[in-house]
């Protein structure tokens, strides 16, 4: 029965509830904390599309070097059009689960597209990459499976390990990053597991390193291990015509299973996707509980997404642009006199040290007209804070200019150089 008679209108502006004063007063303790460790996160508001350079309140324009739009498709009119329309077509969205209402024509020539487009045979899309990932390894283990993670990967890709160790009751265990070595000494302890699944990301996206794809597609093949990648930062991005990792590898099509994002290069709105093989992309469809328990992906999103994938294929040398721009930065921020870390990816992190000290470089960066984001605890270890710079196919060379002056500038004063 209702609280409220239905002759009863509730009022134009209701009073905000009071809240618990003692348990907002803890919530408020923390946040002071963390202002006081200078690590507190200050929102930076938009008021134009994500594109190279951006109208931030308060701040004019302003180039952005700490986005995932790696192939400068937030605003590309193609994309944004097939989003206008999908959003005219089928609505604002399914209203309730698919198996429930129904599901949209738009969402299956979506995941056609994208099963294509990383090599696999079938793919089911999902809300966020998050939800792809957080779904996945509690539907494709049972208790006596052995699941393995490289040690740096994402969050996403750890709290759907512990999940499903907390739903299954499987085996977990983490190797050294990278080290296959280590890889193997624990597969081989874990040789009389029902079923063992390694995971690892494709792109590493705090390092920007690239996972030793084919060496693990062999130990795999040697443990009778599957492999799961997640390519959200890979996607659009590595290999010849932007397939990902495997692409870049060599081993398009060998991979049993990749996740990834269509909120990055793929369009850069939202969503994400499991691919592999129909049977996989069925049982899914049956047992994953954000596909039992969520709407789908917005149609708007899955219109744009699939305009997005359309423009990569249409479009190889958008995804080497980004490969030059990528490389033209660490020549010129290395010739600045930074030490970045390795790599090959348009992911070109810093290392400063502290969070505080990152945290006050990227404020700094923010004041010179560059949008660069710092990182620091618990997003990486203690003591490896960094500036994480990001390259846009967007990116012209005078942005990547002017990005690398105000690095000078900035890393002088802080006594970084």
């Amino acid at each position: 029965m209702s609280c409220i008679h239905p002759t009863t209108r509730p009022p134009d502006h209701p009073t905000p509830p009071i809240p618990n004063s003692i348990f907002d007063a803890s919530l408020r303790a923390r946040i002071d904390q963390l202002k006081a460790d200078k690590v507190y996160k200050r929102l930076n508001y938009l008021a134009s599309p994500q594109s190279a350079r951006v109208q931030m309140e308060g701040r004019g324009e302003v180039l952005i070097l700490s986005s995932n739009n790696y192939l400068g498709l937030c605003d590309e009119p193609s994309v944004v059009r097939a989003g206008i329309e999908g959003l005219e077509k089928f609505g604002a969205g399914t209203g309730s689960v698919r198996f429930i209402c129904g599901t949209f024509t738009i969402h299956r020539a979506l995941e056609a597209a994208l099963a294509r487009f990383v090599g696999t045979a079938a793919s089911m899309s999902y809300v966020s990459a998050w939800n792809a990932n957080e779904g996945l390894t509690a539907t494709i283990v049972e208790e006596g499976d052995f699941v393995i993670s490289d040690e740096l990967n994402h969050a996403s890709i750890i709290d759907s390990i512990r999940l499903a160790k907390a739903i299954t009751k499987c085996t977990t265990g983490v190797y050294k990053h990278s080290n296959l070595d280590d890889l193997v000494a624990k597969l081989e302890a874990n040789k009389g597991a029902r079923r063992r699944v390694i995971w690892t990301d494709g792109v590493f996206s705090m390092e920007g390193s690239i996972a030793k794809l084919p060496e693990l597609l062999q130990v795999a093949r040697d443990h009778d291990a599957i492999v799961v990648m997640d390519d959200s930062h890979a996607t659009g991005v590595l290999g010849a015509t932007g397939r990902g990792t495997a692409e870049h590898c060599g081993v398009l099509g060998e991979v049993d299973i990749i996740t990834s994002t269509l909120g990055k290069a793929v369009g850069g709105a939202a969503g994400g996707f499991v691919a592999g093989s129909e049977a996989l992309c069925d049982v899914l469809t049956q047992r994953s509980r954000p596909q039992l328990f969520s709407n789908a992906l917005p149609p708007t999103v899955a219109a744009s997404a699939l305009a997005a994938v359309q423009f990569i294929e249409a479009h190889p040398e958008r995804v080497q642009t980004l490969r030059d721009n990528a490389t033209y930065f660490r020549e010129q921020i290395t010739e600045a006199g930074f030490k970045p870390l390795d790599g090959s990816t348009p992911i070109v992190p810093i290392i400063i040290g502290e969070t505080a000290a990152a945290i006050q470089m990227s404020d700094m960066m923010l004041d010179e007209g560059v949008f660069v984001t710092g990182f620091g605890f618990p997003v990486v270890p203690q003591g490896t804070a960094r500036v994480r710079c990001q390259l846009s196919a967007s990116h012209t060379r005078d942005d990547i200019d002017f990005a690398v002056r105000a690095f000078r500038k900035v890393g002088g004063k802080l006594g970084l150089l």
